[in-house]
């Protein structure tokens, strides 16, 4: 008995989907001579943004502090080294669900003293069903593909044989199955006067998948034997 046709395709998925969340990086800084204050400084400002943020409540899906630090500000002169001052630095990591309200924030933390606001970086959450929705597709399109070379060899698509993500039947996983598309990202540094009125745009996310399949081909208008 001839061994069965198998036919291998890979279907792949390219989807575009309106951004889900948006996260900005906030930084707070002080400097001053004496460590003391600018410990005292840094404690007050920071304490300020979160405070700031937290005010958005449900606005805002996720509020993490980041690194903070002091550090002395050493001015070299021929062979001395000699502390000029001290240097703090306090930051935090914000996600925002609503985006109605991200620059209104973005303009007030811009306006407080010495804080840097970057951003915002538009994304999909992980669990986000876009993800689902791609993969599904690409698997439809590996059988719409394994179903036209059936029929442009004179045959019949028969049943699944194996399927896999990109790489794992081929021995290359070397190319990820789902990517979104880079972030977008600008940066203020703080104003003098009345915050700006930020308007921004969400930016689309491109979301690809990729999946490999095999199917046994049926032979029509003959005999196998």
């Amino acid at each position: 008995m001839a061994q069965q046709p198998v036919i291998s395709v890979r279907g792949e998925a390219r989807l575009e989907a309106e951004p889900e969340i948006a996260a900005i990086s906030v930084t707070v800084q002080a400097r001053d001579r004496d460590r003391r204050t600018v410990l005292d400084r840094l404690a007050s400002r920071n304490t300020q943004v979160l405070d700031l943020i937290k005010g958005y409540g449900e606005a805002v899906e996720k509020l993490e502090s980041g690194p903070a630090s002091v550090s002395p500000d050493i001015r070299h002169k021929e062979r001395s080294e000699r502390v000029a001052g001290y240097l703090g630095r306090a930051s935090a990591h914000v996600v925002i669900r609503d985006f109605t309200v991200l620059g209104e924030l973005m303009a007030r933390l811009a306006d407080a003293e010495l804080v840097t606001v970057a951003g915002p970086w538009w994304s999909l959450r992980p669990d986000s069903p876009v993800y689902r929705q791609a993969r599904i597709s690409a698997a439809q399109d590996a059988t719409r593909r394994a179903g036209e070379y059936a029929q442009a060899f004179g045959g019949q698509l028969g049943g699944l044989i194996e399927a896999a993500d990109t790489g794992l039947l081929t021995g290359h996983a070397d190319q990820p199955v789902l990517r979104r598309a880079m972030p977008t990202s600008a940066a203020l540094a703080a104003p003098g006067g009345e915050p700006p009125s930020l308007d921004f745009e969400p930016v689309k996310q491109t979301v690809t998948a990729q999946v490999e399949a095999r199917f046994a081909m049926v032979l029509t208008g003959g005999s196998d034997s």
